[in-house]
């Protein structure tokens, strides 16, 4: 594994950046400012591993950015992998074909397994993380913030980035607003054995099942069912729901509650869709729940949130290794919460075809009438798992702000030569270069190269900077991404 130098910026006890929060979000942010040598400190509430239990699944460009960093087969043993499909309002669909990836599947895994995972990247990195320690205060000035924790310790760091969830503390004591539709409903949901044959529960779904897609119980294993039911009433999320719960409210709609016994774990989510209204103010940033919450339709939090952290992680390790152009921590914002608005409108949408009024039912089986079309479950499914991203660079051809995918090049699969977390100009003529910004960015002349272009600039994040085959035209690009060459 790639151990990058220590940063020597600093005294030892001081920290570049300070990441609150030790989820997956805050865990992939603090191995990707690592890889670039930035002194990292997290911060985690929790004093060691939750026993909440529940199945959280990494879709196709998350796990693609696990493989750009040699992450993929460290994680796939611990996951189950299901196909691409059925993620959109869980309208029952295959696959669709020709989706541009060579990981066209979803992996299921634990929540505390994947978070003990990332976590242990990140501290084989060399970030440290502190449990069981809340960040009580946050005082940004000109030159840095300082944080005052629950035991009445203050530190300092050259930047702090919230990943403290839905509550964030950093957002509230950034007095950012945090926008859009609370909570209306709320939904109990869980994996629990049953007491009813498998043909029973089949038989039940298909008589009083037809016409509200509110609730459902799905054989997950062996003896073991998926349960979601509506709530009664809106209640704070932190409360952890009960058996006696699932059964009350299964009876109310269902008849019967299907002798559900053992639950493995037991949740509440609401319908809130809130968007922070900045990413950014100064020194402190703001990333995954923290910046946006939304129902849990089609299994987009996780990701969203390792997804931010990507694009987050190069910029700001750039910025305070000081080669950064000027604008490029902005990019952050700019990029990113157009991504999680357009995820917020997919999940209301998703939520208004869950509905059982008459109208809500008749768009359901509209949306599944058009799905039965390639072109459109293919174009939902890009859209869930966040691979029809493009980013606005600016005209071009329509590959530019795009990520390329994993192909295949002379040296073998294109996301194994980005480990570091370095750019990459792939070149089939053979006749550009980096120059003086090799030390950031890595060169792989491959004439064999499968693109449809001639050359193409990568950003550390995987999407495309630049396509063409001029030098100079290049070289303006290098400098908008990675900053000012190095001198001779």
């Amino acid at each position: 594994m790639h151990t990058p130098p220590p940063s020597t910026d600093h005294e030892p006890d001081t920290f570049d950046v300070i990441i609150v929060g030790c989820g997956p979000t805050g865990a992939m942010l603090a191995a990707e400012l690592r890889l670039h040598g930035i002194r990292v400190l997290v911060l985690e509430t929790e004093t060691g591993p939750t026993s909440f239990v529940r199945i959280v699944g990494l879709h196709i460009r998350s796990i693609e950015l696990l493989a750009m960093r040699g992450l993929l087969d460290r994680v796939a043993p611990h996951a189950r992998q299901r196909p691409a499909a059925g993620f959109f309002a869980a309208i029952d669909k295959p696959a669709p074909t020709g989706l541009d990836t060579a990981h066209p599947y979803l992996l299921g895994i634990p929540q505390p397994v994947i978070v003990r995972l990332l976590e242990e990247h990140a501290t084989d990195l060399g970030a440290r993380v502190q449990h069981g320690v809340a960040v009580t205060g946050v005082e940004p000035d000109d030159d840095g913030v300082t944080v005052t924790l629950d035991d009445g310790r203050c530190m300092r760091s050259r930047y702090l980035v919230g990943c403290d969830g839905a509550r964030s503390t950093v957002r509230k004591q950034l007095g950012i607003a945090f926008d859009g539709q609370p909570a209306q409903t709320q939904t109990l949901m869980g994996e629990m054995e049953a007491g009813v044959a498998p043909d029973e529960i089949a038989a039940a779904m298909r008589r009083i099942g037809q016409g509200d897609r509110r609730w459902w119980l799905r054989p997950v294993g062996v003896g073991l069912y998926s349960v979601v039911v509506p709530a009664e009433g809106v209640t704070d999320r932190a409360t952890p729901p009960t058996l006696e719960d699932v059964r009350r409210q299964l009876r109310a709609v269902a008849g019967t509650d299907f002798g559900v016994h053992s639950p493995r774990w037991l949740s509440r989510f609401g319908d809130a869709t809130l968007l922070a209204e900045r990413f950014r103010v100064g020194r402190v940033l703001l990333a995954g729940d923290a910046a946006h919450i939304h129902p849990p339709l089609g299994g987009q939090g996780l990701n969203l949130g390792v997804q931010d952290a990507f694009n987050l992680g190069w910029k700001l390790a750039a910025h305070i290794r000081g080669w950064a152009p000027v604008t490029l921590l902005d990019t952050y914002q700019a990029e990113r919460r157009p991504v999680a608005a357009d995820v917020l409108d997919n999940t209301r949408a998703q939520m208004a075809l869950q509905g059982s009024e008459p109208g809500a039912q008749a768009m359901r089986r509209l949306v599944s009438e058009l799905m039965d079309f390639d072109a459109v479950n293919r174009h939902l499914i890009a859209k869930i798992t966040a691979i029809d991203i493009r980013y606005d660079f600016g005209d071009g051809p329509d590959l530019l702000g795009r990520r390329l995918p994993d192909l295949t090049t002379k040296q073998g699969r294109l996301y194994g030569l980005l480990h570091r977390g370095r750019g990459l100009l792939l070149d089939r003529t053979g006749r550009l270069g980096v120059g003086a910004w090799s030390d950031r960015v890595d060169y792989l002349p491959d004439p064999a190269a499968e693109l449809n272009a001639a050359c193409v600039l990568l950003r550390p994040d995987g999407h495309v900077a630049w396509i063409g085959d001029d030098q100079d035209d290049l070289d303006e690009q290098l400098a908008r991404w990675f900053g000012q060459p190095n001198q001779p």
